[in-house]
Formats: C-alpha cells, structure tokens, sequence
C-alpha cells in the first residue's frame, strides 16, 4: 500500500477491504461450491457470544483520501486462496503437525516482556 505512505494523513488508519461483505454461511457456501462439495456438509451449531455473523470491512478513508479500490473479486480472491492451500499441503501439513505451534512458543518465549 504505498499510496499511503505517500498520500496518507500521519496517524489516520487505512482499511483495506475487498467491497464484498458477506455472512459466515455465504463464505462457507463459496468455499464448498468453489471445491465441488455438498453444502450437506454444513453443520450448525448453537451461536454463542460475540459470535460474528458477517464479515466486513469498512475502507472508505481508502478510497477518498487514498484513490484505493480492491482489484480482486471475493470470488477471485477466495478461489486463489483455496488453490494455494491446494497446492501448498506440505506447508498446511506442517502447520496442522503441531511443528508451527511449537517453532512459534520457541520463538515468542524469548520475546515475551
């Protein structure tokens, strides 16, 4: 985000979202039809507390002071994501191993104040 190194106001916070708020159950519904699964697969659970509903992010400071639009759609950006993932397991292996888990209390243990 460059622009707003060089554009923005000293101590203003930039958001930077994708213009696309969705529910939890939209997202979850994108993913399954993005990986050719059944929505079956969707269990609902009793809401709890605090519990967010939608996802969204407000970026029009970004947008006014800045010039910023998002340049990926949802859909775009989530299939992207999901074909990382699916091209990345042995990176996703490692993490759900417990090894990331691990290596990240080694390294915050010796940053702790």
């Amino acid at each position: 985000m460059e622009a707003t190194l060089f554009r923005g106001t000293p101590g203003a916070v930039y958001n930077f979202g994708g213009d696309a708020e969705r529910t939890n159950l939209d997202v979850v519904r994108t993913i399954l039809r993005l990986t050719g699964r059944s929505e079956d697969l969707i269990t609902f659970v009793t809401d709890r507390p605090g519990h967010d509903r939608r996802y969204a992010m407000a970026f029009a400071r970004s947008t006014a002071d800045l010039g910023w639009r998002p340049e990926v759609t949802f859909e775009d950006g989530m299939a992207r994501t999901l074909a990382w993932y699916e091209a990345n397991g042995a990176w996703l292996d490692e993490v759900q191993s417990g090894a990331y888990r691990q290596f990240m209390d080694a390294w915050y243990k010796t940053r702790q104040a």
